[in-house]
């Protein structure tokens, strides 16, 4: 029994074995907590070592929190979408929310696609093969070749994962469309768990992507229809409008998931997907010759839509004193979206009847599944509150050719919104032109920007036989001295040139697509823009290097030119100026009178324009709007605007007569027929979201100058009072011009300013601003020092700019004069303006003058 109870030595031995393991693994972990602790611990020391408050610890406990939060609801809105994708029927039923739901769900004539899906669930093995293919053999080259930096540039994983993509509804047109051509549109969806590494080896940097969502709606156009195998032409791809997409990112690319950065890095990326598949860019693929689906690749818009964005009645009042105690008013604006193209209004303070009386243009390439939607909100300093939303369909609009209606907003109890709509016709003869000038009142002065009366669409195709060295080409002095040091230091001096085209015509100015170390390149891209008076404007065209930022090339076509050719179109090589012998630039370039054709209708005629419900809430479609909104201000001092539209890409700046005021609609609201169809799920988003909240410029009225130049003119009005100003009410400025022919530069020297206006009782905080224009960019301003409190500044301050004479002689230099304030001051603004003609012979000379400030610059007048 003794025995039985009493453990033996065997019995010891195997009971202090497992003790021994237990402990050991004790150890690991004790060292592990130990590690974790002294982690923790460790910049709370350091904080109190560097005697820095403790609030930094509480700082970045709270953006740690954030992060994970933010990356817990990616990780769930992904496990619903792929839910969704495995079992739709079952996700459904468990209650998915209805923006997520697919589209054949909500619009009764968008069909499934079940066998499309299946076909292309058994293709994608072999789709991510041909992915794979393309980031290999193509991306990658590209990469590594754009700078020598990333020259050990690869992608060491390439998966597409195993969800497909998935089509979740189709919708084929039958109406409104030309018998020669198929129209689809196709609801996708990807949600693949991919995985997409790189490294640059060169700097022991990794990154990668671990799972993309990407969700929009995407447009086939099989044309022309022919009566040959295979029956269509051409095959046509692109988005109507940016889709919406969330990356979850690894490696080192996962400080872009923090939250702020994350929709930025969306944002960029949804800007280089528009710059290839949005409308108007699209994806061409020819299914016969070149001959037969050249048209295509010249797309001429079906029509402009001008909107009168008029005035607003019964807005809801939604500022609020003491907790809501007390009902205030609102700060409305709107957001007027077609297609791609976004304008915002200004905002109009405390009033629920505001009155805009602003004009914009926008162009309808693909009217059968584009709207019209208007969104109003009241401007607040955290988060904009929602005011009422429209939507009307463009093919509607076509028919009646011009609407000027009260319209009820939907989705608030009460406000309405006047708007007067004309449907444009491009018309290809200039029959009608002396009329539309009439119209617009382009023919009684000098002015070029205001409405428009035509439309210029360009085709830029290619270049050849550019110069190869565009350092000894240009003979830039410093330039050639920085590639002799480069020389002489043993490093390599890459002469190829990476051209691109910059465009202008009048005050608007776009930009090409750079190709790299070419002297041939191939753009094959789309500009369009809009012309005030084709008589008297002309298109100016300039080949730059971008590497060696000096000229290739140039040409100036006078648009009346067009005028006289077959169908106002010219199609052909044009010969550089200022280039090599050889050297010339291909383009297609076509001019189009905008005419609005009126139609007899009867007294008691009611319009068909038919109101479209959004299909989702507005909660719903709030994360639609992060996507769409640019980040790239559209006023101001922006950047040039592309080829897509963006904010503000398609309206314009300066009007100097005043147009009349459009008379507001006596009768109420209307009863409008409503419909429940509509192509896009989410057709906007509160503007809260917005980058960048600036209005766009208007094209008429008072309203037709920016912002900051209708503030200046109310001041100026506040000033007068009764009174009459002097000659220079806003003050002048002493500039001194010349051209360094050895320099090859233009030197601008800012030397002062007198008499300038107050922008508050301490007086101003002037800096002067300059631009040569059309050249816009952040990279071409001078900007001199900011003087404080006076009203007769001092800068005696030297700017330059890499230009040539022949170049500069096109020129115009944007001088302004604004007020700094402090750091989030409202006293910020423009306190005078000049435009310096440099079309001048005595600019090699040089002259020293004092200029007279105006509002916009357009009128300046000259104090020798």
């Amino acid at each position: 029994m003794s025995d039985a109870g009493a453990p033996g030595p065997e019995a010891g031995a195997a009971r202090a074995e497992p003790a021994g393991a237990a402990l050991s693994v004790d150890v690991a972990g004790l060292l592990v907590q130990l590690a974790r602790s002294f982690a923790l611990l460790l910049p709370v020391y350091a904080l109190g070592y560097l005697g820095l408050s403790f609030s930094w610890v509480l700082l970045a406990l709270g953006l740690l929190v954030w992060c994970r939060r933010s990356r817990g609801l990616k990780a769930t809105r992904l496990c619903r979408a792929l839910a969704l994708l495995e079992d739709e029927e079952r996700a459904v039923r468990l209650g998915v929310r209805a923006c997520d739901l697919p589209a054949w769900v909500h619009f009764p004539d968008t069909e499934r696609a079940e066998w499309l899906n299946k076909t292309v669930k058994h293709m994608w093995p072999f789709i991510c093969q041909f992915i794979e293919k393309l980031f290999r053999e193509t991306i990658e080259p590209a990469v590594r070749g754009a700078n020598a930096h990333l020259s050990t540039f690869s992608f060491t994983r390439v998966n597409m994962g195993q969800q497909p993509l998935r089509i979740n509804g189709v919708k084929v047109y039958t109406e409104n469309v030309d018998k020669r051509q198929i129209i689809l549109d196709l609801q996708v969806s990807f949600v693949g768990n991919c995985e997409i590494d790189l490294e640059i080896k060169r700097y022991f940097c990794r990154a990668g992507v671990q799972s993309i969502q990407i969700h929009g709606t995407m447009r086939v156009i099989l044309e022309p229809l022919i009566g040959d195998m295979p029956l269509v032409g051409a095959l046509s791809i692109f988005f109507l409008r940016k889709p919406l997409l969330e990356i979850n990112w690894t490696g080192l690319t996962n400080l872009l998931d923090i939250p702020g950065l994350n929709g930025l890095s969306d944002t960029i990326i949804l800007d280089i997907i528009s710059n290839h598949l949005v409308l108007p860019n699209r994806i061409t693929v020819p299914l016969v010759s070149e001959v037969q689906i050249a048209q295509l690749r010249f797309p001429i818009p079906k029509g402009v839509l001008r909107i009168h964005f008029v005035e607003a009645q019964d807005l809801q009042g939604k500022d609020t004193f003491l907790k809501g105690l007390v009902k205030g008013k609102s700060d409305p604006y709107g957001v007027i979206r077609v297609g791609n193209q976004i304008f915002q209004s200004k905002v109009i303070k405390e009033n629920l009847s505001p009155r805009w009386n602003e004009v914009y243009e926008a162009l309808v390439y693909e009217h059968p599944g584009q709207e019209l939607e208007i969104e109003l909100f009241d401007e607040d300093p955290d988060k904009d509150d929602f005011l009422g939303s429209l939507m009307l369909d463009l093919t509607e609009v076509e028919k009646e050719r011009l609407l000027d209606e009260w319209f009820t907003l939907d989705e608030v109890p009460r406000g309405k919104l006047h708007l007067k709509l004309e449907w444009l016709t491009l018309m290809p003869h200039a029959g009608r032109l002396d009329q539309v000038l009439t119209d617009i009142r382009a023919d009684k002065g000098q002015a070029n920007d205001g409405l428009s009366s035509s439309l210029l669409i360009l085709y830029l195709d290619s270049a050849r036989n550019l110069p190869s060295n565009p350092l000894e080409f240009n003979a830039d002095v410093l330039k050639k001295a920085a590639a002799q040091k480069a020389f002489k230091s043993g490093k390599k001096v890459n002469s190829s040139p990476n051209p691109l085209v910059q465009m202008s015509v009048g005050h608007k100015a776009q930009e090409s697509k750079i190709r790299y170390k070419t002297n041939e390149p191939v753009w094959e891209e789309n500009f369009t823009f809009f012309v005030h008076n084709p008589k008297r404007q002309d298109l100016e065209v300039e080949v730059r290097d971008e590497q060696h930022q000096c000229s290739l090339g140039n040409l100036k076509i006078p648009l009346s030119r067009l005028l006289t050719s077959d169908d106002m179109t010219i199609n052909q090589r044009f010969q550089l100026s200022n280039s090599g012998p050889n050297s010339t630039l291909k383009m297609k370039i076509a001019l189009r009178v905008l005419h609005l054709e009126k139609q007899d209708r009867s007294p008691d005629h009611q319009h068909s324009a038919q109101v479209k419900r959004p299909s989702v809430s507005k909660e719903g479609r709030k994360t639609s709007v992060r996507s769409q909104m640019s980040a790239s201000p559209g006023t101001g001092d922006s950047s040039p605007a592309p080829s897509t539209p963006v904010i503000g890409g398609a309206a314009r700046p300066g009007l100097e007569e005043r147009a009349p005021p459009v008379e507001a609609s006596p009768q109420g609201p209307r009863d409008l027929g409503r419909s429940s169809s509509s192509l896009q799920v989410g057709a906007a988003g509160s503007p809260s979201h917005m980058f960048v909240k600036e209005p766009t410029p208007s094209i008429a009225s008072d309203i037709s100058l920016p912002i900051a130049t209708q503030e200046l003119r109310q001041r100026l009005r506040q000033l007068e009072n009764g009174t009459t100003l002097g000659q220079s009410p806003l003050g002048q400025i002493q500039l001194t011009v010349r051209h360094s022919s050895q320099r090859n530069k233009l030197v601008v020297v800012v030397h002062a300013c007198r008499n300038l206006i107050a922008f508050s009782e301490d007086g101003s905080d002037p800096y002067v601003r300059m631009y040569l224009l059309p050249d816009k960019r952040r990279s071409g301003r001078r900007k001199t020092h900011v003087s404080k409190k006076t009203l007769n500044p001092v800068f005696d301050q030297s700017f330059d700019f890499s230009v040539s004479l022949p170049d500069v002689q096109r020129r115009t230099l944007d001088v302004a004069v604004k007020n700094s304030g402090g750091f989030l001051s409202k006293d910020k603004g423009l306190l005078g303006k000049v435009l310096v003609a440099l079309a001048s012979e005595e600019l090699a000379k040089g002259w020293t003058q004092w200029y007279d400030l105006t509002e916009d610059g357009t009128r300046p007048h000259v104090v020798t």
